[in-house]
């Protein structure tokens, strides 16, 4: 909610919530303690509610005697804190040790002056100031609060988180990693209250099937910063790479290169489209010899692929780099999976596997709530399920066009959200960012010691999405004889002869996309065009052994270099 100021008093933007009874700073306060009905009500009966939210404009600092800005100085911002902090003992409340752009103003159970109460206080003029911690931590509530013209608006801001809240049923944190945490945990929590029979006490208790806490990792897929992966790669012993392709590029045929274009066409969502009834290991790994192959276990499993043979116009589906791998390895139970079915490969040879005590669709309704959120965002920019290929890329060129216009402005914002969300949860698992711990001793014990840190469940949710990729090129290449020259993670180049990927979706007796090709829309799996390049530049970098997602963005779905179009535009205004 956003508190605003006016010469006649308090403006709010829901109509239903009462002002404060006057404008002075403890009557705001007291106004916070009442039980305002902004509360983020629990998703699941054993998670917890969250925090309301409100937001305050420079009109309402202004009015509370507030300074326009963060004070810089550790004098001023005592005196500050005192302020806050006599005005909220005066109705039993307490304010946060930290004062900054966020703060929380709550009333402890028991105290007196009402009930057990707590609110988050957003200083919207003071987004971006303050230490460097404190920018780091409120950067996302800057971004959501950022209007037309740069500047941060406490109305814009209400707004959208109340957007965000409907979307996904809890408040934005610090990033869209945590973010992702903190909703993975809102939907399927760790912990829930339990009462002692004999004294009645309540206490947080871990749920059956919860993930664990400790260092659980195993050699092969301990992360990149961890001290056995070090050891194993020290030694020269193979660790799991399961990654998105990295790339790829093979030469073109004689006929690709006749072609005049290579458009570019991008996986929507990619993670998005695997994780809803993926299998992921939520329970420790152990080191296992002769396992039984098992498609529901989800683990490593040391695999020979090497004398396996595979589409030579296609990525190996078992590497990053796309080459044909030179010796065994540890591979994720969705390569493994797919090697076998799809190739042949003899499961029977597997001699040794880091396997998964217990296997669950760990991210299903994490999945159903961001796909959701998602779906809902991009509908409002046009982009829809179901529609005509050429309506979808006819939409999807002009859906960052959002001037003058709130709801598609707030829609390519949170869609924007959403994405960065699910994509820096899947980078959570494995978080070895230096620039925040960089102790490795202290990274030890922070981050790889928590529930959130296992490099496995990352490796399998990305072997599943290159998979899936994979198999969409395959079956695409079996019906029409197209397959990519390149790919680099979710974008893949393909020779055509217009600026259009239209030539390439192939469509059954009913009309709609052949399940399983390439097929164009916004829904998770699907694919949205990103450019189209003259095949003379993409072979002027392929003769020079460089590839060419490197000019992926330099060419507009026309086949236009993006400089002249600019320049164009910026002629005619």
């Amino acid at each position: 909610m956003a508190l605003d100021a006016a010469d006649e008093g308090w403006v709010l933007d829901i109509e239903q919530v009462p002002p404060p009874a006057g404008m002075k700073l403890t009557d705001w306060v007291g106004w916070l303690g009442t039980g305002l009905p902004l509360r983020v009500e629990r998703i699941h009966a054993a998670g917890r509610a969250g925090d309301g939210i409100v937001c305050l404009t420079s009109a309402a600092l202004k009015k509370l005697g507030l300074p326009a800005v963060l004070p810089a100085t550790d004098k001023a911002l005592a005196q500050l804190h005192k302020k806050l902090s006599t005005a909220a003992a005066s109705v039993g409340m307490e304010v946060s040790d930290e004062i900054g752009p966020t703060i929380h103003v709550f009333r402890r159970k028991g105290s007196a002056g009402g009930p057990k109460t707590s609110v988050r206080i957003l200083f919207t003029p003071w987004l971006g100031q303050g230490t460097d911690k404190q920018k780091a931590t409120n950067q996302l509530a800057l971004e959501m609060a950022t209007d037309d013209h740069g500047q941060p608006d406490a109305p814009v801001l209400a707004r959208r988180i109340r957007t965000f809240v409907a979307d996904l049923g809890i408040a934005p944190g610090s990033t869209h990693a945590t973010t992702s945490m903190l909703l993975l945990d809102a939907v399927r929590p760790r912990e829930e209250a339990v009462q002692d029979d004999e004294t009645g006490e309540w206490s947080r208790q871990l749920r059956d099937g919860a993930l664990p806490s400790g260092d659980t990792a195993v050699p092969p897929a301990a992360g990149a910063r961890h001290p056995l992966t070090r050891e194993l790669t020290g030694k020269d012993e193979a660790v799991c790479q399961e990654e998105d392709f990295k790339y790829w590029a093979r030469p073109l045929t004689d006929d690709e290169a006749a072609l005049p274009y290579a458009v570019v066409i991008d996986a929507c969502a990619s993670y998005l489209s695997v994780t809803e009834t993926l299998a992921l290991p939520a329970g420790p790994l152990q080191y296992t010899r002769n396992p039984a192959w098992d498609t529901k276990t989800a683990g490593l499993w040391w695999c020979d692929f090497t004398d396996v043979e595979v589409n030579a116009l296609l990525p190996h589906p078992a590497t990053f780099h796309g080459a044909h791998p030179t010796g065994p390895g540890w591979y994720a139970t969705p390569t493994v999976a797919y090697m076998v079915t799809t190739y042949g490969y003899d499961p029977k040879k597997i001699d040794a596997a880091y396997l998964s005590s217990h296997t669950v669709p760990l991210l299903k309704e994490w999945t159903g709530r961001l796909r959701t959120a998602y779906k809902r965002a991009y509908a409002d920019l046009g982009l829809t399920d179901g529609q005509d290929a050429q309506d979808f890329l006819d939409a999807y060129a002009i859906h960052k066009d959002t001037a003058g216009d709130p709801q598609r402005a707030d829609a390519a914002l949170l869609a924007s959200f959403y994405k960065s969300i699910y994509k820096g949860g899947i980078g959570k698992w494995t978080d070895s960012a230096r620039t925040s711990i960089p102790d490795d001793e202290v990274w030890l014990e922070k981050t790889a010691s928590k529930w959130s840190y296992r490099p496995e469940i990352r490796f399998t949710i990305i072997a599943a999405a290159r998979i899936a990729a994979h198999r969409r090129m395959r079956k695409t290449y079996q019906l029409t004889g197209r397959a990519p020259f390149a790919v680099n993670v979710d974008a893949s180049f393909y020779a055509t002869a217009e600026p259009t990927p239209l030539e390439l979706f192939i469509l059954g007796d009913n009309g709609k996309p052949v399940p399983g090709t390439l097929r164009p829309g916004i829904a998770p799996g699907s694919c949205k065009h990103e450019s189209s390049i003259p095949m003379k530049a993409v072979i002027s970098l392929l003769d020079n052994h460089e590839h060419p997602a490197r000019i992926a963005h330099d060419y507009d779905t026309a086949g236009q270099p993006v400089d002249d179009r600019e320049q164009q535009e910026e002629s005619t205004q």
